[in-house]
């Protein structure tokens, strides 16, 4: 078996990335054109987002022990005053430092 490397296996591999991300993208396009957006598909599309985040965040929350736990309640509560994503993320972020400062 031939191993790759060097700048042409780099190449490549970023090219293949590169197409595949575009595949990804005009599939979901392809796809959508296809479905008819009834009510019960918006509201699903809607909420989409917020699962993906929840799935992507959740778990590095819980590894990250109970500062984790704690920033993610506080970005969870500033979001739901606010509705700013950035008033969030710093909510979140200077919660999981304090505790972190004070050794939590």
């Amino acid at each position: 078996m031939t191993e790759f490397s060097g700048p042409l296996a780099s190449t490549l591999a970023i090219g293949l990335m590169a197409l595949a991300t575009y595949l990804c993208r005009v599939g979901g396009v392809v796809l959508m054109s296809r479905v008819r957006l009834t009510p019960r598909v918006e509201r699903a599309l809607k909420a989409l987002p917020g699962c993906i985040v929840t799935a992507a965040v959740l778990p590095i929350g819980l590894q990250a022990g109970p500062a984790g736990m704690l920033g993610l309640a506080a970005a969870l509560t500033a979001m739901a005053l606010t509705r700013q994503e950035l008033a969030a993320l710093l909510a979140g972020l200077g919660t999981v430092a304090a505790l972190r400062a004070l050794g939590l």
